[in-house]
């Protein structure tokens, strides 16, 4: 089954083409990260939570979009993002300081988080309840295949290219094909007008806390599972990259079957079997010693990763058509309450145990297994039909 239409087959393309050239900025940013702030930078765990912590800051203002979208159109928005994100990447080498990496970091994550923002709102706009499943599994997949890419190239350049260079050929690329998907119009004539208004619903408020809790548990992984393998375990760079093109090949095979399971089994059987995992995973790497069974834990924590598409597959069955963008902004703004927070303080309690955030990130992965449940099954799980007037 084909994840679009005729009538969306246009925005289908562009949102994939715009989910690859933002994973190409992404996996090379966060491929060379850590390694730059620890051999060049020589940031500390406490330092590198207050960056991190930091990063999520634009991720909490995504409720912004509501108002940006009054003078922009979305489809406009996502393109002027991915640039703004690319500038970031570019940046990122030449201010190597802990100050220049906060500001680098800054402004990669306003095009980075902004774009995400936009992007599932198109995403869930412009395609069926049942196709919005097979969307995301397909570009979670064709992420993965950039990512593929990308590693490979890291791996090749760096060892005739230093930091700034690939920081530099990285962001270049990626605010290019944003410059020039600017000028493109995916989208169809006839769509659901979006109410511009910031809007919360007591009908969604599962998803406002599944949303909440992912983005808790989920920034323990990214501020720090990666800075574990290079700080306590003394991963290279090359063994860094590798590793994403492990977990690349492995997403690009495993992601569109989750949209299938989605559609087959339900977003809660989904959600379960991934917040069960998790626990598992987060509890390896707070105790593992073995090099080898930390990086395992990280694969496997990326495989279980794609199971996260379950959000806001079930929020497209709850959702009046025209409050998903204020809807999403919403979402990503909740998402990030506690994101800012985390690496901060997970930073700080890390220079005591650093199996302390850790321990935490199974606690969280707990309590969203117990929210998981009480998502409605696929049987009882109905899309709504009215529109907004």
């Amino acid at each position: 089954m084909k994840p679009y239409s005729a009538e969306n087959k246009k925005m289908f393309f562009f949102l994939l083409v715009m989910a690859v050239t933002c994973a190409t900025g992404f996996q090379g940013w966060r491929t060379i990260y850590n390694n730059f702030a620890v051999e060049q930078v020589g940031i500390t765990g406490q330092e590198n939570g207050i960056i991190q912590g930091m990063r999520e800051i634009p991720g909490f203002l995504s409720f912004l979009v509501i108002y940006v979208l009054l003078f922009i159109k979305e489809h406009h928005l996502a393109a002027v993002s991915v640039l703004i994100m690319g500038m970031g990447v570019a940046f990122t080498g030449v201010l190597d300081s802990f100050g220049g990496l906060l500001f680098s970091t800054m402004v990669m994550s306003f095009g980075f988080h902004y774009y995400e923002t936009v992007n599932q709102s198109l995403t869930l706009q412009h395609f069926s309840s049942t196709q919005t499943p097979l969307v995301l599994g397909r570009v979670r997949s064709a992420n993965a295949l950039a990512n593929i890419t990308v590693g490979i190239s890291v791996i090749g350049l760096s060892y005739v290219l230093d930091y700034s260079a690939i920081f530099g050929l990285l962001g270049g690329l990626v605010a290019v094909v944003g410059l020039g998907a600017y000028f493109s119009n995916p989208s169809p004539k006839e769509t659901t007008p979006q109410q511009k208004k910031f809007i919360l619903r007591s009908r969604y408020k599962l998803f406002y806390a599944l949303t909440f809790m992912a983005g808790a548990r989920r920034q323990v992984f990214v501020a720090f599972a990666v800075f574990l393998l290079v700080q306590r375990f003394s991963f290279s760079l090359q063994e860094i990259a590798v590793l994403f093109l492990i977990n690349n090949v492995i997403n690009f095979f495993v992601a569109p079957m989750v949209g299938k399971a989605i559609n087959r089994f339900g977003e809660r059987t989904v959600l379960s079997v991934e917040y069960s995992m998790l626990i598992i995973v987060f509890l390896v790497y707070a105790f593992a010693q073995s090099k080898a069974v930390v990086a395992a834990a990280y694969v496997l924590d990326h495989i279980f990763f794609s199971c996260s598409i379950a959000i806001p597959s079930f929020f497209r069955k709850i959702a009046d058509p025209g409050e998903v963008a204020p809807s999403m902004a919403v979402g990503f703004t909740i998402n990030h309450i506690v994101a800012v927070i985390i690496p901060v303080i997970g930073g700080l309690v890390w220079m005591v145990d650093y199996r302390i955030p850790f321990v935490g990130g199974a606690v969280l992965a707990g309590v969203s297994l117990y929210l998981a449940r009480l998502v409605p099954s696929r049987e009882n799980l109905k899309p709504v039909v009215t529109r907004v007037k």
